[in-house]
């Protein structure tokens, strides 16, 4: 993954650097061949209906209780009800619980998906890869992240990137597997950019985004010295098509660092105090206004990790026990915190005309146990849980699919995640039957055979 440090350095999820990049000179070292990039010239101009609209995906790494929050089961026995009442909210077909309650008062602008489920192991990377990239990984095949897609069929809008992750790709979540956050088998050009660093720290900035006088001579001089060794030592591959196109990758790369338009949507200094405010002063909150800075600046997708990891942080992985979050962390730190930016986000949104081009996602791995465990806290659940949805044409207040009496499994209208990511590339307006350039050369399908979108949803 093309990685934007706080250390002034651009990074692939190999290790790779600009340095090493420009010291190979070929495009293997980024996973890329010459066919690749040149079916890429030829189809990432894939337009829509809906080529205006953008994605901010929020995923709630460590998986929310759909019973503590988005589906109550007031009428339930204790020790699956929980501790939380159930609220009435904006909406009147939507009850959330007690602990969102900024989510109640604007739930007529978002809709819910209460029949989730996947049949995969019930660890979190799996459920990371098949709700964001509609697939899982099998046979070698790693297949690309949706905004990686996007970016794909339809390019750059200007000098910012295609797509970005905030704050961070997702780190250990105890599988050992790949998440699905990069561009699988379209190649290293692909990758998001990747913030890399926490934009509520004082004085946050992005130094590979700085202007190229305030980079420091000494790198820039360094980089040209590079340069020449290259071109003087590999002048038949300079004169070849693959090192054209790898040039002009390089460029672009290089344009996207040192444009004023990308250092202007990374300046958060630029926000009002009161507005920072309003989202909160957290990683999170932050997140969620940069991302709405980005999407105002043209990026096309946004992927906002609430959480990186599972371990010895508060998160959405209530087990009960440490190095986990029992249930009164979830209502006291973590519930709080995005209640907050999620509502600042949508009445940001709002305010400025932005919701409808601008599709919000809140995603999961999975749910929880319908049962409270004897840690009083819940575990994995992937046969059943809720995700939910706003703006880019998604109608609000709506209520899709239903689960059964205790929160188990899908009583009314199953949906699986290659349909949430179906979703999505609808939203964006592209024909489900698009294929991208597979493994081997082969067409592979942007959507699963046989999947559709949430059509109840819009």
């Amino acid at each position: 993954m093309l990685q934007l440090t706080d250390k002034g350095s651009v990074t692939t999820c190999d290790g790779i650097t600009r340095r090493d990049f420009m010291q190979v000179g070929s495009l293997g070292a980024v996973g890329l061949s010459l066919p690749q990039l040149l079916a890429a010239e030829e189809q990432r101009a894939v337009k829509g209906e809906h080529d205006d609209r953008s994605v901010i995906m929020i995923f709630n790494l460590g998986a929310p209780s759909q019973i503590d929050t988005f589906d109550p089961k007031p009428d339930a026995a204790a020790e699956i009800r929980g501790p939380f009442q159930s609220v009435s909210t904006a909406s009147p077909d939507i009850q959330l619980t007690e602990i969102l309650p900024r989510h109640a008062k604007l739930a007529d602008r978002f809709s819910v998906v209460r029949s989730c489920f996947h049949t995969a192991a019930a660890v979190h990377d799996t459920g990371h890869q098949m709700m964001q990239t509609g697939r899982l990984f099998a046979g070698g095949i790693n297949t690309p992240h949706a905004g990686c897609a996007l970016e794909y069929l339809r390019g750059r809008r200007s000098d910012v990137p295609a797509n970005v992750i905030l704050p961070e790709a997702m780190g250990r979540t105890g599988g050992n597997l790949p998440h699905g956050q990069d561009a699988g088998f379209l190649g290293k050009a692909y990758d998001p950019f990747i913030l890399n660093t926490d934009p509520s720290q004082e004085n946050f900035r992005v130094p590979d985004l700085l202007p190229p006088d305030t980079i420091g001579e000494v790198r820039l001089d360094r980089r040209r010295k590079m340069r020449q060794i290259v071109e003087d030592t590999a002048q038949a591959f300079e004169a070849s098509q693959s090192a054209k196109l790898l040039d002009s990758n390089f460029e672009s790369a290089y344009r996207i660092m040192t444009s004023p338009e990308a250092r202007e949507a990374f300046n958060l200094e630029k926000e009002p105090r009161k507005v920072r405010e309003r989202y909160g002063m957290n990683r999170f909150g932050q997140c969620c206004l940069l991302a709405r800075r980005l999407i105002e600046a043209g990026v096309r997708f946004v992927t906002v990790n609430t959480f990186l990891t599972v371990f010895d942080e508060i998160t959405w992985d209530i087990h009960g026990s440490k190095p986990f979050t029992s249930i009164e962390g979830m209502r006291d730190i973590v519930a709080p915190m995005y209640d907050q930016a999620y509502s600042a986000l949508i009445e940001d949104l709002v305010d400025r005309g932005m919701l409808d081009d601008t599709l919000v996602c809140n995603l999961a791995e999975f749910g929880r146990t319908p049962r409270v465990n004897p840690a009083g806290g819940r575990d994995h659940w992937p046969q059943c849980w809720t995700m939910y949805f706003a703006g880019g044409g998604v109608q609000g207040g709506r209520v899709v699919g239903r689960s059964d009496p205790i929160g188990g499994y899908p009583a009314e209208r199953p949906c699986d995640p290659a349909e949430v990511v179906a979703t999505i590339y609808h939203s964006l307006g592209f024909d489900l039957d698009t294929t991208l350039p597979g493994p081997n050369g082969r067409p592979f399908p942007l959507v699963d055979f046989g999947k559709e979108e949430i059509k109840e949803l819009f």
